[in-house]
């Protein structure tokens, strides 16, 4: 809800402070006050073009700033999505300088945004219908929307239908693309094939057959060192066998002195270390035992991976990967038409179950724009439209255009008099018509697509009397369940007006200006009476200003 506006140095408005309420509210003043100046500058901080001609003569720039109370999920998304803080349940400040050069700036909330984020903001807070207004009821691009709305009407199990025809519709067409290329490369696919399942790789085989050769390869260089260590250590004249030689003596004459039988304990330690040595050398010699055949045969075996794995340009790790996935692709060429056919059969059947789904999402759309006819119907003779017919045409769109929200095409059309053709509202509608036409689908859909605060710019010019009157009692209607505020020539209308703002031009003999007062109970009744008899304000036309006051 809009509660606050402040607006500086705009055309004729050189400092303009207004306060707004919730209901509805009225703006009134004679022609040429400059009622459309709020518009234009409601219209500015809201991401309007900047045209530098809103600037006031001799300032250097305009400014406004607009106040909110929002309480809009889709908002607070938009919101977090464009990184604008904004606490619950605190006011949304909108704010656009214009420099009198052109240039502008846009805030949200202080923080500095391009005026397209305030465009994509706006629809959220306010609805601005008026004669030349191109979007909200005349864009046919919502009148799906609205309708769906308006019929309660779910539209997701078409969606998840049209998903899944999607996805059946690319697996289709990636399987076709990929069976052109392969059998493009049929023969190639065949002799890599054989290649790979000839060689027969294994994953980690590469490092098992490097770390065999490296080892054989160093067993080699110290194979001499070995055999020189057997000699010395092993055999009838190796160290060890001195050493029990020299055991046995001593163990003879270890009882003639405490000395031999100390050296005889070393002498035993000594055997036990080099018996231990003496086993170590023997795990080391087969542990590091090479046969040169065996190694030629890994390294021929390590040279035909790493030459297979260079070929296609993989890792050797990589190459029995490669093989399974060069064998799948040869066997889906083999497998031809069959693979194909499948996916065909599905993508049918995806489809079927679209169609499906979108006809009957069409003919709940099709009960549900029965409805709002007949609603909106029964608005039209009460706002002097009695001649004029309302359709929702729900029509069904070609193939390729078929969507997640389903297949058809929803328009509001009208024909304003008898035996003339349908056509879409902007087309065939007058400027008072097309108001008129406005409300009465507003009242029919009642909350349905409504922004938090709606303006009618003099929705009731051209009538009086009776369909001025019923034209206010719609806007009071709308009124109670969003704020609404109408620019108004009509004292009809202006009765109804919970909040009443008048609107009027001053001159100081040297500069014109325009200014907003809000008006008590007395000076309503004073306006409503110059509204009912012009210039000069008649008795009997207060009278008639009481009664309408009392009437709302």
């Amino acid at each position: 809800m809009l509660t606050a506006l402040s607006i500086r140095d705009v055309v004729l408005i050189e400092a303009l402070d207004l306060d707004f309420s919730d209901g509805l509210g009225v703006l009134t003043g004679e022609t040429g006050a400059g009622k459309s100046i709020l518009l234009d500058a409601l219209g500015l901080v809201l991401g309007a073009r900047g045209d530098s001609a809103l600037v006031r003569g001799g300032a250097g720039r305009a400014g406004v700033t607009a106040t909110f109370e929002i309480a809009s999920a889709p908002l607070e998304a938009l919101l977090a999505d464009n990184d604008i803080e904004h606490e619950a349940g605190e006011p949304l400040i909108l704010r656009r300088t214009l420099r009198a050069d052109g240039g502008s700036r846009a805030f949200v909330n202080d923080q500095p945004v391009s005026a397209g984020l305030l465009r994509e903001i706006a629809p959220l807070l306010v609805e601005i219908h008026g004669q030349h207004d191109d979007r909200g009821l005349l864009n046919p691009r919502g009148h799906r929307a609205l309708l769906d709305a308006f019929g309660r009407i779910d539209t997701g199990a078409v969606a998840a239908a049209h998903r899944a025809w999607r996805e059946a519709t690319a697996a289709l067409e990636a399987a076709r693309a990929e069976l052109e290329a392969a059998a493009r490369d049929r023969e190639w696919l065949e002799h890599a094939v054989n290649e790979l399942t000839a060689l027969a790789p294994e994953p980690g085989e590469e490092e098992a057959l490097a770390d065999r050769r490296r080892t054989m390869q160093r067993a080699e260089k110290i194979a001499d060192d070995l055999n020189a260590i057997e000699g010395w250590i092993e055999g009838s004249e190796g160290g060890l066998a001195q050493l029990r030689q020299a055991a046995r003596v001593l163990e003879r004459i270890a009882g003639d002195h405490a000395a031999l039988a100390e050296a005889l304990a070393a002498i035993d330690r000594a055997i036990i270390e080099g018996s231990t040595a003496e086993d170590r050398l023997r795990e080391a010699r087969a542990a590091l035992a090479f046969d040169p055949r065996s190694l030629e045969e890994d390294e021929a075996r390590l040279f035909d991976l790493r030459g297979m794995a260079r070929k296609h340009r993989v890792q050797p790790d990589d190459l029995a990967a490669l093989a399974a996935e060069l064998a799948g692709k040869l066997e889906r060429i083999e497998a031809g038409e069959g693979g194909i056919a499948a996916l065909e059969q599905r993508l049918e059947e995806a489809r079927a179950a679209y169609a499906d789904t979108a006809a009957a999402l069409s003919a709940a759309r099709k009960e549900a724009a029965a409805r709002l006819d007949a609603a909106v119907a029964g608005e039209l003779a009460p706002l002097k439209l009695d001649a004029a017919r309302f359709r929702t045409v729900v029509a069904e769109l070609d193939e390729g255009q078929w969507g997640a929200a389903g297949r058809d095409r929803v328009e509001f059309e009208v024909s304003t008099n008898p035996g003339a053709p349908f056509g879409a509202l902007t087309r065939i509608a007058s400027g008072g018509e097309l108001s008129r036409f406005i409300l009465a689908l507003k009242v029919a859909l009642a909350e349905q697509g409504a922004a938090a605060t709606m303006i009618f710019d003099e929705i009731d010019r051209g009538v009086g009397g009776a369909v001025a009157s019923a034209i206010g009692e719609r806007l009071a209607r709308l009124a109670e369940r969003t704020q609404l505020l109408v620019v108004t020539h009509s004292p009809q209308v202006a009765a109804r007006g919970r909040r009443h703002l008048l609107i009027a031009k001053s001159h100081d003999g040297t500069v014109t200006r325009t200014g907003v007062a809000a008006l008590d109970e007395a000076q309503r009744r004073e306006e409503i009476a110059r509204m009912l008899s012009g210039a000069e304000i008649t008795p009997e036309a207060r009278a008639q200003a009481e009664r309408l006051l009392e009437a709302a």
